[in-house]
Formats: structure tokens, C-alpha cells, sequence
């Protein structure tokens, strides 16, 4: 469905005619771009409100279907660049992605939205406020655009900072949960959120080069920063994962560690018990003629054996931190 569209002109909106037709038409006579808003259109939608621009049969069919990587694409006079949104859920910290196609021409700029997250109504807004940075053409409504979905993206890198700092306290803390399940779901969230980072530092870097084609010079520099802004959440990304990838080895490791430190204590108490038992199986043999059977102190001596040795092993296992 149709979000929101207007002609404008010297960065000022004007609503005459009202009719998506008339406001091209309007365009390319007289100057100016006509701005199209989309929400997840069907087929019949977007060919209806785009039908005047001439879309390339691909980009019609990429716009409608969605799922795309993020890319930027040259076709018959219009730039198509694909954007991954992004949206962190706190209540389960999750990340929800989406897409916007942005199609690009000389006297328009058609953006479609699927899925939830960055919302464009306030970037509208904001550009509206600044006819200056309007003024410039199509391309400032595409870096608005790019500029709030990477702001996006910063934010939450530093939400998922904060539940990998969690994780560590939790891994290398005095509680012995596990957090292996925590730590490979949160992975998973870092994952989905790189996939919507990384393949998009390509296009922008062509788009932000000097001497673009199609790009303005006066927003090359504006461009430029985005990258910069995008290559800071980049590297933000790629720093939680390789966090997570470490404390899941240090987690794994500890698990180790504390089956070891059991192991030893179990192997140590059955030490303990091992001489008691062997002399008391030995003395319990049903022999008539054994050794030591008539002696006066005989059971006295043999009880205090067992204690001194039994206290002796204690020692020397407590000592060397076994017990």
C-alpha cells in the first residue's frame, strides 16, 4: 500500500496536483522529485504507482517478492540499493530484520518497506524541516534513509554489548549454571544482525566514492560518513562475536575444569575408603588359622591403623587442593 507521496520542489513539498501521475508529470516539466512511500505492495500494487517510471521487469520483481541480500544496482534510468533493517526485541532479546528498496532516478525516489523496523515516517519529517538538504535531489532522501537505518544499527550493537557483558559476568562468575545456551542463542542474534551489516559496507562504499556516477558531489561527503557510521557498527559486530566465541571456550573450558576438580574429589574419597575396606575384607575372611586373631590388642591396633592412615591420606589430598 501507498505510505505517503509528494512533489518536491527547491526542498519545499507541494501538494498540487494530488494525483501520483500529475505530481511526475509536474517533476519533469518543471523540476523538482516526487518521493513514493511503500509498505510490503503486491504485484498489481507496485506496478500500478510505478507503471509511469519504467522499472525493469528485476526490479519490479525484487521489490515485490523481497528477500534480497543488501546490493546496489545499476538498471535503465533508475538506481535500485537494498537496505537490511533492523529492530532488537528486549523482551526476548531478539533481532527482527526487514528490507527497503530504494529505486532511485532523476525526478524520483520510490522506497519500499517490508518487515518491521526503521520506520521512515520521522526521517519524512526531518528531511521536510531541512529544505536546504532536500533541495539536493533524490540522493539526500537516500542518505536520509541510510543514515537512520545505520543509527539503527549503532543502537543495537550497544544493546547486544550489554547482553554479552551479562554473559561474561554469568560465565565467569561464582555461579556454576551453565550459560552455553545463552551464549549460542545471543550468537545466533549477532549472526542475523552481520548478515544485515556487512554485505551492505560494499554498495555504500561505491556510492560513497569520488566521483560516483549519479551522485551529487555536494553529498559525496555526506555519503562518506555513513560509510564511516556503517563501518563502526561493522567492527562493533564483529568484536561481540568473537566475545561470544571466547567466552563460549572459556565456558566450555570451565565446564572441563570443574569435571576435573569432581573427578578428583571422587577419586580421593574413594582412596580414603579404599584401606579401611581392604583391611577390614582381609580380617573378614573366614580362616580358622590367621595371623594376629588371638592377640590382646590385636582389634585396638587395627582400628588405630585405619584411623592414622585414613587421616594421613586426608592430609596429603587436602593439601595438594584435591578435597
Amino acid at each position: 500500500m501507498i505510505v505517503d507521496y509528494a512533489l518536491y520542489q527547491n526542498g519545499r513539498r507541494y501538494k498540487e496536483p494530488s494525483n501520483l501521475p500529475g505530481l511526475i508529470h509536474k517533476a519533469r516539466s518543471e523540476g523538482g522529485f516526487v518521493w513514493v512511500g511503500l509498505a510490503e505492495p503486491t504485484q498489481n500494487e507496485f506496478e500500478k504507482v510505478v507503471g509511469d517510471f519504467g522499472f525493469h521487469p528485476l526490479a519490479i520483481e525484487d521489490a515485490v517478492n523481497a528477500h534480497q541480500r543488501p546490493k546496489y544496482e545499476e538498471f535503465p534510468g533508475v538506481q535500485a540499493l537494498v537496505l537490511k533493517t533492523a529492530f532488537y526485541e528486549d523482551r526476548g532479546s531478539q533481532i527482527s530484520t526487514g528490507e527497503i528498496f530504494c529505486f532511485v532516478g532523476e525526478h524520483f525516489i520510490v522506497v519500499v518497506r517490508h518487515g518491521n523496523g526503521a520506520p521512515l515516517v520521522n526521517t519524512r519529517h526531518a528531511l521536510e524541516s531541512n529544505p536546504t538538504q532536500l533541495a539536493k535531489g533524490p540522493y539526500a532522501v537516500l542518505h536520509a534513509i541510510l543514515d537512520h537505518v545505520i543509527d539503527c544499527y549503532i543502537e543495537i550493537s550497544l544493546e547486544l554489548e550489554t547482553d554479552v557483558v551479562q554473559v561474561e559476568h554469568k560465565v565467569f562468575g561464582d555461579n556454576r549454571d551453565s550459560a552455553s545456551q545463552e551464549i549460542y542463542l545471543l550468537k545466533r542474534e549477532v549472526i542475523e544482525f552481520r548478515h544485515a551489516i556487512d554485505p551492505l559496507l560494499s554498495p555504500l562504499q561505491q556510492i560513497a566514492s569520488i566521483g560516483a556516477r549519479h551522485v551529487p558531489p555536494e553529498l559525496t561527503p555526506f555519503f562518506r560518513d555513513a560509510l564511516d557510521h556503517l563501518s563502526r557498527a561493522s567492527d562493533a559486530a564483529a568484536g561481540l562475536d568473537a566475545l561470544l566465541a571466547s567466552a563460549l571456550q572459556a565456558e566450555i573450558a570451565q565446564v572441563q575444569l570443574q569435571q576435573n576438580e569432581d573427578m578428583r574429589k571422587i577419586t580421593s574419597y574413594v582412596a580414603l575408603a579404599s584401606v579401611p575396606t581392604m583391611v577390614a575384607g582381609i580380617y573378614g575372611m573366614n580362616f580358622d588359622v590367621m595371623p594376629e586373631l588371638r592377640w590382646k590388642f590385636g582389634y585396638p591396633l587395627v582400628i588405630g591403623f585405619l584411623v592414622g592412615i585414613t587421616v594421613f591420606l586426608y592430609r596429603k589430598f587436602k593439601k595438594s587442593g584435591w578435597l
